[in-house]
């Protein structure tokens, strides 16, 4: 048996297990696709591992709905922060958490003992097309035209630790989403695939948002995907440093502060439910 809780922020959601005393699921990939599965499993966009860490207080360990493993996922760490406060597993408002995208600072925002929103310190944007990995000449990338289906997309590319392409549709909210999300993650300028954003900018302090993850499929909200929408917005002059993004989940607030480069973002985090799962650890 294995105990998990079962958390979201925005509606992205994820089950979360503890490894910090006990050692990790075997055969992760098959068991992140049997938690995942909303039909046959607890039902998720994925799940995360909390580890332990030799530098930081934290690891986070992130598998997508479809198995393989992602580098961030600024929902999901949002949710680590708000686990590790609540179950006791640390006292600390401000914690490091080790992940595949490089340490991520989380400030905890607590209320009456249980943390009610966080604001993650999600690091520098890369520009730079060998590192997000996108193929252009451009640098940055912000001009990139692929075709999917019946149409002509303009993306540019900002990786926040995972690759993102974000691009500007007239009407967000009645958007095929799924018919042209599937097409672009993994066209051929996008060597590890790549999270589309499609967006609809409101003002200049304001951002609509729907998102198609990688492995994943379109989701209520993306913490990285945001990051990466208001540094694009921003480059290309449409909006100020610091923004709503108005997501299918609700609210993220991001702002990108020049004077360091890095990127903080600030939303919730909730805890759905807890159980536990039958699973051969053995096998």
């Amino acid at each position: 048996m294995i105990k998990f809780t079962k958390m979201h922020g925005l509606g992205n959601d994820y089950v979360y297990i503890d490894c910090t005393k006990n050692e990790e699921p075997k055969n992760i990939i098959d068991l992140a696709k049997f938690v995942s599965n909303r039909h046959f499993g607890i039902g998720s966009d994925g799940l995360i591992l909390i580890c332990p860490s030799s530098t930081c207080d934290f690891q986070m360990k992130m598998y997508n709905y479809d198995g393989t493993q992602a580098q961030m996922c600024g929902n999901g760490i949002r949710c680590v922060g708000k686990y590790v406060y609540d179950k006791g597993l640390t006292n600390k408002k401000i914690i490091t958490i080790e992940t595949l995208a490089g340490i991520k600072t989380l400030d905890l925002n607590v209320k009456n003992g249980k943390v009610e929103t966080v604001k993650v310190d999600m690091g520098e944007p890369i520009l730079e097309p060998k590192k997000i990995p996108v193929i252009s000449e451009e640098n940055p990338v912000k001009n990139l035209k692929i075709f999917a289906q019946d149409k002509e997309f303009i993306f540019t590319c900002v990786s926040m630790g995972n690759p993102h392409a974000i691009t500007i549709v007239e009407d967000v909210e009645n958007l095929n989403v799924e018919k042209y999300g599937k097409i672009l993650e993994t066209d051929e300028h996008f060597p590890e695939k790549a999270n589309i954003e499609f967006i609809q900018i409101i003002d200049n302090t304001h951002i609509k948002m729907r998102v198609w993850e990688r492995g994943s499929g379109e989701t209520f909200a993306c913490g990285t995907g945001a990051s990466a929408v208001a540094v694009a917005c921003n480059l290309n002059g449409y909006t100020k440093e610091e923004v709503i993004i108005e997501l299918l989940g609700g609210n993220l607030q991001i702002k990108w502060d020049k004077e360091n480069n890095h990127v903080y973002m600030i939303g919730p985090a909730t805890t759905v439910f807890e159980g536990e799962i039958e699973y051969d650890n053995n096998k």
